[in-house]
């Protein structure tokens, strides 16, 4: 009896350290460490000196994790981010200290991008300092995880300013080729854009569609053109990821008189050398901007009357 306890413990025990070792080797030590054991979460209190030649037109580009963390995607988007800004000829400030979300140091700013920000990185002061320069008129660019967590603690992100919660992505195979349907082929973001776009990435899936909020919908999922299932062991059930045919990858939408802008795409580092993804993304910004596109401002007054 004592030699089959004996047994059962280590059987258990075994099994949990497997485990242990897969989530280690699946997701990286690193983000073991910041998603399991909580290593590496922290909050920024002082504010970064920033350059005394930022522009008019300056780009905020913000990638700080308190959660999971993709280094080669995060630091091949910030690249990207800017060239586009150096093109169009902008200035750009490019940082992880959450700090720089105060009042004084927003205004430099005409457009935050939020590359794949993960976790709790902003504290209450920080919150209501951001909050209050997009509803102002700031622009707001989320990029892929910065939409991508399964639990937030500021609810106000994902349920008004994302509008929808992430619920899992690709696995088994986790990058797959699929097909997006561009249903909006006029905005600055999308007009470039092929009426059926295909291309390879990790696809994610939402509790919900945030067209039900308003929210303009800019190009959706063909669920027919890919395997919208979720699998992490070779022995385990695949989890169905389905929406439906109403399952948005880009959309925006406008919170007072500042725009806001969310692309699901982009997971891997390669994804930011494609011509049609990163042209996607300067259009964004330039619509963030107020440069190009549809007028918050003019579109809350009309639909008023």
């Amino acid at each position: 009896m004592k030699r089959a306890l004996k047994w059962a413990i280590g059987l258990i025990v075994g099994l949990f350290l497997a485990l242990m070792l897969f989530a280690v080797i699946a997701i990286g030590p690193a983000n073991f460490g910041r998603l399991v054991l909580g290593i590496g979460r922290n909050y920024d209190h002082q504010p970064p000196v920033l350059p005394k030649n930022l522009s008019g037109e300056s780009i905020l580009i913000f990638s700080k994790t308190n959660g999971y963390r993709d280094d080669p995607q995060i630091k091949a988007a910030n690249a990207a981010l800017e060239a586009i800004a150096r093109k169009r000829g902008w200035s750009s400030y490019t940082t992880e200290n959450a700090a720089i979300f105060n009042p004084e140091q927003l205004k430099r700013f005409k457009v935050a991008v939020w590359n794949s920000v993960s976790g709790d990185v902003l504290t209450p002061q920080q919150r209501q300092a951001f909050k209050a320069w997009l509803e102002d008129g700031g622009g707001f660019v989320a990029l892929h995880g910065s939409g991508g967590d399964l639990d937030y603690a500021w609810k106000w992100y994902v349920n008004d300013l994302i509008g929808a919660q992430f619920i899992g992505h690709t696995m088994g195979p986790q990058f797959q080729r699929a097909t997006l349907i561009v249903e909006d082929r006029q905005h600055p973001a999308t007009r470039h854009l092929p009426a059926r776009w295909s291309r390879t990435d990790e696809w994610y899936s939402f509790a919900s569609s945030p067209r039900a909020k308003g929210h303009h919908i800019l190009a959706r999922l063909d669920e027919g053109s890919y395997r919208p299932k979720m699998k992490f062991l070779p022995f385990a059930k695949a989890r169905d990821l389905q929406m439906g045919k109403d399952h948005p990858m880009i959309w925006t939408h406008c919170l007072g008189t500042g725009r806001a802008f969310y692309s699901a795409l982009g997971h891997p580092a390669s994804a930011y050398a494609e011509p049609e993804h990163v042209r996607m993304i300067d259009g964004a910004i330039a619509w963030a901007a107020g440069l190009e596109g549809p007028s918050c401002g003019q579109t809350l007054a009309a639909s008023a009357r």
